[in-house]
């Protein structure tokens, strides 16, 4: 089991299984009506592990529709965030984590049992 911290950018507790991505657009890599990336995996009640993010304006709204639409993530835990995917997850009420050292989130896998609480992850 791991544990570390980072910064809370939208509060909150969510527990599930690491799906990993090394640059994340919201728009364009994942579909807001069935939660699949282009890959085939799907971020449906899954912790998104991202590396950095490649935004698009249009990106908070397909992280609103996926929380609409019933295909949100639990939570998404970063190495730095941006403006849009922040404005996402506050409007959907997704917790989000940033500010976590890149070679921390590589250790982590799919699959990996996760815990977030607010500015603390557990991996087990």
């Amino acid at each position: 089991m791991k544990e570390f911290r980072g910064r809370v950018l939208v509060k909150g507790e969510a527990e599930g299984e690491a799906l990993v991505i090394d640059e994340i657009s919201f728009y364009g890599d994942i579909n807001p009506n069935n939660g699949m990336l282009v890959d085939g995996r799907n971020v449906k009640d899954k912790i998104i592990v991202a590396y950095k993010p490649k935004g698009s304006t249009v990106g908070s709204y397909i992280i609103y529709a996926l929380k609409e639409n019933g295909f949100a993530p639990r939570a998404i835990i970063m190495s730095k965030s941006e403006p849009i995917i922040i404005a996402g997850c506050v409007l959907a009420n997704i917790p989000l984590v940033d500010n976590i050292d890149i070679n921390v989130l590589k250790e982590i896998k799919d699959g990996d049992k996760i815990i977030v609480k607010n500015d603390k992850i557990i991996v087990k």
